[in-house]
């Protein structure tokens, strides 16, 4: 049976690296044609590819590193799961840098812990379930404090108020989530509550999160341009005013604003709906919403 096992799990190895070498190698046929084109630096969506990350994501940055100058090579994220999604492992293993990963799960954290990129690379991992009033202080005692090259901030909920409380650090490049059903106009929040969970604030799980615009009016307050957001919808991408190259040019929310292209909404029965977008945002406009100042 153990030599069973085994074989089993040689054969799953086998099959996601021949994936992840699929995705490196349709990523390099987008990258030559892109090139090929001359698509201008800051049409995001022309740049993606995904090789870790939910989308596009990986690519993305990866022009973006391109065109940023970067004075510190290190990167936070939160909201990782288990490390095998997203935004930054790429960067980790492709690029060299080093960074700080958070999860609420101790379980996802563990398994971070024992996978063999926690020793092959410069990471650290922590277990927290982040809050305005803690982020900072989970920055500082890890040692990431002043600038950095990257924030990735994915917590389906408070992401705006925690992006709005940090200030140990200063990312050169920020992606956030935004939620799109929001629409393009609308600048809102869910209120601010320190045990936030998405599932359980409403049943459809879609209640979570800001609108673009909101975000928008937060990111000028604190010195950063919008550049663009990935093509499916739910990630948005800012840097810093004075790093902005030549080559970019800073966006309004209603000309970077991508609708989202997938649909999670359930029923109380936590069956998937299929919502129309109307809907969608007729339901979220009947919960308690914050009004950002734009």
């Amino acid at each position: 049976m153990k030599i069973l096992d085994k074989f089993r799990r040689s054969i799953l190895l086998a099959e996601d690296i021949s994936s992840r070498l699929q995705r490196v190698q349709e990523a390099l046929g987008r990258i030559e044609s892109r090139q090929s084109a001359r698509v201008r630096p800051n049409s995001l969506t022309s740049s993606e590819f995904r090789v870790f990350s939910q989308w596009g994501e990986d690519g993305i940055i990866q022009m973006l590193l391109r065109e940023v100058q970067i004075s510190r090579k290190i990167f936070i994220e939160f909201g990782v799961q288990d490390y095998r999604e997203s935004n930054t492992r790429f960067l980790l293993v492709n690029n060299n840098w080093s960074g700080l990963i958070i999860d609420g799960s101790q379980a996802n954290i563990a398994y971070v812990k024992n996978d063999p990129i926690y020793w092959q690379h410069n990471i650290k991992a922590e277990c927290a379930f982040i809050t305005r009033e803690n982020v900072n202080d989970l920055f500082s005692r890890n040692g990431i404090v002043g600038e950095i090259g990257i924030l990735s901030v994915d917590i389906d909920g408070n992401d705006y108020w925690v992006w709005q409380s940090i200030d140990v650090v200063r990312p050169a490049i920020v992606v956030i989530e935004y939620n799109a059903r929001f629409g393009p106009t609308d600048s809102v929040t869910v209120p601010y509550d320190p045990s936030f969970v998405r599932e359980k604030a409403h049943h459809s799980c879609i209640y979570y999160g800001a609108s673009l615009t909101a975000l928008y009016a937060l990111a000028r307050a604190k010195g950063y341009a919008l550049v663009g957001c990935n093509s499916a919808g739910n990630n948005a991408f800012f840097v810093q005013d004075e790093l902005l190259p030549q080559t970019f040019r800073a966006l309004l929310p209603a000309e970077a604003y991508v609708p989202n292209q997938f649909r999670e909404a359930r029923d109380r029965d936590g069956t998937l709906a299929y919502l129309s977008r109307e809907a969608e945002a007729q339901l979220l406009h009947s919960l308690p919403l914050v009004h950002i100042d734009r």
